[in-house]
């Protein structure tokens, strides 16, 4: 593909989002910033939300992993389904009752100082690790497809495309995710259909024929009954729950686009039909991972297979691959569309949450005057863009796969105590010693790393998937009773 097709369909895309935001951003203060005026259409923000959610990772992760995994993931999906109802019916009627801007906030009138600050730093940290981690492993997709093309070093191309997020972020702030989240979602869906449409042509296959092949394939495995592993449909049905619950309800990022909407009945409408769109959307990623692997068989394309583990290697590696070298032209340019749009739609609204709970959570920002409200917000906006790009530099120059996916999944532990800390304060009513919040939970993901790294050795072969973060979950709240106030 040519560099100045690739810099033309980027520019252009980059060109639409500022365009969106100078619409959306007129007029616009720092409520606009922070909650959209709650002004934002439920259906909007149901769309924009999947793109939100599935991210650059999914987007080139889920398809490539069907060769390892099938449609095992399915049966995380189908937890979600669990965790969505209850995000839907307890986690947002509570954030609208006490109309909520940074979700933390709740901690402080539940248990105190500490334990609202707890929550906003775990929350901090996750987000900034995860955001850089995703915006990188995408950044890396398009330094090949373009920047490399100019001799771009990578630490600049990063520069360059944070700086433009920054852009279009700065003003209209979650308004304007609202309407560009919709935007990066349909480029992204479009993207997978249309890899699915070039495909099918390729192989001569009708659409009938198309899902006749998914269907019969080997690789559309979906439950495994057996205990021990790791991907057992009851371990991953409830991690899916509590990945739902946490990475969603109890996330700023993702509960501030819900916060947007007018009131309580029009945010659970928009859950429920996020819930029930993102089903079918990962049954298209899932159809596509298929496709991709009968299509590399059909064109003689060889696949590495490791010799220690007998698992497909480079798998994230196999959607961009084919799209940018097998696929004709056409398919090229809406790949490159899909993979940016995957990429910003969970990167920007991570800057503006990122923004919002620092702001809110260790500022004050409540007792600002308006104009020294937009100045502070500013700098902690041009604040945490250079530290998603310091990430991001970081974890470039560490350049080792184990390392890099071993620091995401530490952040992953850091969801746990905050599912203890909301799951203590909805579900009893005892008051805790709240100065040794921090202290407890910084030690429960400790243990929990242990005993995931043990679990073969102590519990008979058993092997831990994502359900490791309710056992992270539940020690925190063994832990809270223990702190719990005699009275």
């Amino acid at each position: 593909m040519s560099p100045v097709l690739v810099f033309s369909v980027i520019f252009g895309y980059f060109l639409l989002l500022i365009l969106i935001s100078y619409f959306t951003s007129r007029k616009a203060n720092t409520d606009t910033f922070f909650t959209g005026n709650r002004q934002s259409p439920w259906y909007l923000v149901a769309f924009g939300m999947i793109g939100a959610s599935l991210s650059g990772v999914t987007f080139i992760s889920v398809p490539g992993e069907v060769g390892n995994s099938d449609w095992t993931y399915f049966q995380i999906v189908l937890g979600y389904l669990l965790g969505y109802l209850v995000i839907g019916t307890v986690l947002m009627p509570l954030y609208y009752r006490l109309n909520l801007v940074s979700i933390y906030t709740y901690l402080e009138e539940r248990f105190g100082f500490w334990s609202y600050k707890t929550g906003s730093f775990f929350f901090l940290l996750s987000q900034t690790i995860g955001a850089s981690f995703r915006l990188f492993l995408v950044a890396g997709v398009l330094q090949i497809a373009f920047f490399d093309s100019f001799g771009i070093p990578f630490e600049v191309s990063v520069l360059i495309t944070i700086i433009l997020i920054w852009l279009y972020t700065f003003k209209g702030g979650i308004k304007t995710i609202v309407w560009t989240d919709s935007l990066q979602t349909f480029f992204m869906l479009l993207s997978v259909c249309i890899s699915i449409y070039i495909i099918g042509q390729q192989l001569d296959l009708s659409f009938g024929a198309v899902v006749d092949t998914v269907q019969n394939s080997d690789y559309s495995k979906i439950f495994i009954w057996d205990w021990k592993p790791g991907n057992n449909f009851f371990k991953q049905f409830f991690s899916g729950a509590f990945i739902a619950i946490v990475m969603t309800g109890l996330d700023q990022n993702m509960m501030q686009k819900n916060l947007t909407c007018k009131n309580i009945g029009e945010a659970q409408k928009n859950m429920l039909w996020f819930s029930i769109t993102l089903v079918f959307v990962n049954l298209l990623f899932l159809s596509l991972g298929v496709l991709l692997y009968v299509f590399a068989q059909d064109q003689g394309i060889e696949l590495t297979i490791s010799e220690e583990t007998g698992k497909l290697l480079n798998t994230d590696k196999l959607f961009p691959n084919l799209a940018i070298n097998h696929f004709n032209l056409f398919a090229g340019i809406i790949f490159l569309l899909g993979i940016t749009a995957a990429a910003y739609s969970s990167a920007d609204s991570s800057l503006t949450a990122l923004t919002t709970a620092f702001c809110v959570d260790f500022l004050n920002f409540d007792k600002l005057p308006e104009e020294k409200k937009k100045k502070t917000r500013m700098i902690v906006h041009i604040g945490f863009s250079i530290i998603l790009f310091l990430a991001i530099y970081i974890f470039n120059k560490i350049n080792d796969d184990s390392v890099i996916n071993s620091v995401f999944r530490a952040a992953g532990y850091t969801y746990g105590p905050l599912l203890g800390l909301f799951s203590f304060g909805l579900f009893t009513k005892f008051k805790i010693k709240d100065q040794f919040v921090l202290p407890l939970c910084l030690t429960t993901p400790i243990i929990s790393y242990i005993v995931n790294a043990n679990s073969v050795e102590w519990f008979g072969g058993y092997v831990f998937g994502f359900e490791i973060l309710i056992v992270n979950g539940a020690l925190t709240f063994i832990g809270l009773l223990l702190l719990r106030k005699k009275v």
